[in-house]
């Protein structure tokens, strides 16, 4: 079976010791953000020269590795992040998960890893999400978020790509990802850290993004802030991108801002889809560099109105105050502006199957 084959049949075996009716109740009244785990879980396995194979739905548990495994020592590892979200009709749908697939294609590629068919990941989404129906909230804001991920494998010591790798998806019902809900967050802007780098992985979805980013996101918590705020790494001048979401100003004639896909920054399916709900508005899109004095004179003078984060996890986050070495400055009064949650309702409204999806994006499960 070669690595392109698409046409794999799933082993779905059962978990024979599912968590009871009303223990799963008692944890959906109030699932936070990734803290649950449902039944299942997805594994397919890749052997160079065989390609992907064993493709199983089975009982979530751990997975045995030998202390050599690579991941462990050169971080060959990648993953996605996406939601079923229940509908209006009381159907189950994805948002967008070709994108996803997509987008695992491309991280697979910059870190030297065989790329799983996007079909094929599209199937194990459907599998996990069908056996595990039962785990989505029923809370408005609540949604099934969906793990991909795929790591080395193989156990051998030497920097080069290992030749055997395993897929998996895990799936995990969760609520609101900010405490308290949808309210604006203060930032930080770090003087320290730089997310990536031209030439770098910034646009590849893998821990190690991610990893490097933890000790900036203290140095955030450390400044009274939710969330870290990265500039460009080489004139430390330019808005990158959070922690794990991207950034959009909006400007006074209701202009969205946001920087541009140069390879630095995560290219967020959120983010595009945000760009294109404005767009067929009406509204001007501009991807260009923003740099920090743009946004901190502009909240000033009045130019920049409102300001916010996107990313799956958030969907869209209001940013009030941004504080830095420098000082700090608040965008308008601080509060949710009315161009950011209209984006966020009309959004939401679309992956719910409350509004009409004009643009092909909703795939329904069941």
């Amino acid at each position: 079976m070669s690595g392109g084959d698409s046409n794999l049949d799933f082993d779905v075996r059962r978990n024979s010791a599912p968590v009871s009716d009303p223990e799963r109740a008692v944890l959906l009244a109030n699932p936070g953000f990734g803290r649950i785990f449902t039944d299942h879980m997805v594994t397919i396995r890749y052997a160079e020269g065989k390609g992907w194979y064993e493709p199983r739905v089975e009982a979530r548990a751990p997975i045995p590795m030998d202390p050599a495994t690579a991941v462990l020592h050169y971080a060959q590892e990648i993953f996605e992040g996406l939601k079923a979200y229940k509908l209006a009709d009381g159907g189950v749908a994805l948002f967008r998960p070709d994108a996803n697939a997509a987008r695992f294609v491309d991280s697979a590629k910059r870190m030297a890893m065989p790329a799983l068919p996007e079909a094929i990941f599209l199937e194990s989404l459907r599998q996990i999400v069908s056996i595990d129906r039962q785990w989505i909230p029923q809370d408005p804001e609540g949604s099934l978020y969906l793990r991909p991920f795929a790591f080395a494998t193989e156990a051998f010591l030497g920097v080069r790509p290992a030749t055997e790798y395993l897929h998996l998806v895990i799936a995990s019902p969760v609520g609101a990802y900010f405490s308290g809900g949808v309210k604006p967050v203060t930032v930080w802007v770090t003087p320290d850290y730089t997310r990536a780098a031209p030439g770098g992985t910034g646009a590849a979805k893998c821990g190690g993004n991610y990893a490097a980013g933890l000790a900036a996101q203290a140095e955030a918590a450390e400044h009274g802030c939710e969330q870290v705020v990265y500039l460009d790494a080489v004139e430390q001048k330019y808005v990158d991108e959070l922690g794990g979401m991207n950034v959009v100003l909006v400007l006074d004639d209701g202009t969205l801002v946001t920087p541009p896909l140069t390879g630095t920054i995560l290219p967020g399916i959120t983010r595009d889809s945000i760009l294109k709900l404005a767009q067929r508005a009406g509204r001007a899109v501009e991807e260009r560099p923003i740099s920090m004095d743009e946004w901190r004179d502009g909240a000033r003078s009045g130019r920049v109105r409102e300001a916010f984060a996107c990313g799956t996890a958030a969907v869209i986050t209001p940013l009030g105050m941004v504080r830095s070495a420098d000082g700090e400055f608040t965008v308008a009064d601080g509060g949710a502006g009315e161009v950011t949650m209209g984006l966020r309702q009309e959004l939401v409204d679309i992956q719910r199957g409350r509004a009409e999806d004009t643009f092909g994006w909703v795939q329904r499960v069941f």
